[in-house]
This record gives C-alpha cells, sequence and structure tokens, in this order.
C-alpha cells in the first residue's frame, strides 16, 4: 500500500522560508515513470499545484511560484521535500504532496496546515 506523510512546520513568519517534507511507502520514489508533486488548498479557495519532480529528477513549477520554489529528493530516505522562501499571509494553506502515475493523482498524503504569521 502506498502511503505519503506530509511533515514540517505548521507555522512560519513572513519573510522565512518553509521547508516540507514528504515520506513515502509502499513503493520506491524512483521507481518506473511516477512522478512526485506538491499541491496546497489556501482557505476558502481550491487547489493550487506546485510543482513536480520527476522520475528523471527534472522539475517544473507552477509560474505563479516559479521563482521562490524549490522540489528536490533524498532517495536514501525515500522522500521528497518543498522549500517555499518569502513566505507572505497568502501562503497560508494546506499542503499536499502526491504521487503522479499514468497522468493521474492516484495517492496523496492527508495535509500539514501551515500558517504564515508573525
Amino acid at each position: 500500500q502506498v502511503q505519503l506523510q506530509e511533515s514540517g512546520p505548521g507555522l512560519v513568519k513572513p519573510s522565512q522560508t518553509l521547508s516540507l517534507t514528504c515520506a513515502v511507502s509502499g513503493v520506491s520514489i524512483i521507481s518506473g515513470y511516477d512522478a512526485w508533486t506538491w499541491v496546497r488548498q489556501p482557505p476558502g479557495k481550491g487547489l493550487e499545484w506546485m510543482g513536480v519532480i520527476l522520475h528523471t529528477t527534472n522539475t517544473d513549477y507552477s509560474p505563479f511560484v516559479k521563482s521562490r520554489t524549490s522540489i528536490s529528493r533524498d532517495t536514501s530516505k525515500n522522500q521528497f521535500s518543498l522549500q517555499l522562501r518569502f513566505m507572505t499571509p497568502e501562503d497560508t494553506a494546506v499542503y499536499y504532496c502526491a504521487r503522479i502515475s499514468n497522468y493521474m493523482l492516484d495517492y496523496w498524503g492527508q495535509g500539514i496546515q501551515v500558517t504564515v504569521s508573525s
């Protein structure tokens, strides 16, 4: 059974960098052609795709966060991470990690609430 679990701080101050990790179990993050992605949902809004890391280690980011986002992976720990720099209150959201397989987001983490406040 594939499982994903987000971890990281629940509260971040404005201008700080958010670092989240997604621990994956039940499948290797370098198996096949799977890709691994981050999605967020601000309060009262829909899902926002943030970026993805492919099986090739190439990355792609949504234009609205591209300039301040990095996604990386640690194959020794079977996990991938998100860094979002220069946080503002508008970055307050529930952050999810998910797997992309056959063009579908088929497995999701439970989500982690991140609040940006001084």
